[in-house]
């Protein structure tokens, strides 16, 4: 099994074997992020339904290498700026729970200012 560290020393390794850090900074990091999830939304634009279910199935290949697109960027700006993804996940996780209490907030799409 593949761990968290892996990832990123391979996406570091891919990167830095380039010579592409001198290009990496935090702005332009975060530009391409949200770049590669822009191309993971252009999948399910304006479909579906079962139009979107079938697209899925033929396409998954492609929203996967998307998804990988995101995965690469956040591993690399984590690595960069010495963020522990997995303790800021857990850290961001209790502040949901608190916004987001299970009485409150089950089975609605409600943001948590207006619970």
């Amino acid at each position: 099994m593949v761990n968290w560290r892996d990832i990123q020393k391979k996406a570091v390794g891919f990167r830095d074997a380039r010579n592409w850090k001198q290009f990496h900074n935090p702005k332009d990091m975060a530009l391409s992020l949200v770049l590669e999830a822009t191309e993971v939304m252009e999948h399910f634009q304006w479909k579906n339904g079962k139009e979107l279910d079938k697209y899925v199935r033929e396409h998954k290949g492609e929203i996967a290498d998307e998804l990988a697109d995101v995965l690469f960027w956040i591993a690399t700006m984590s690595n960069d700026l010495k963020i522990d993804l997995f303790k800021a996940f857990e850290e961001k996780m209790k502040k949901n729970e608190k916004k987001y209490p299970v009485k409150k907030s089950r089975g609605k799409h409600t943001k948590y200012t207006e619970l």
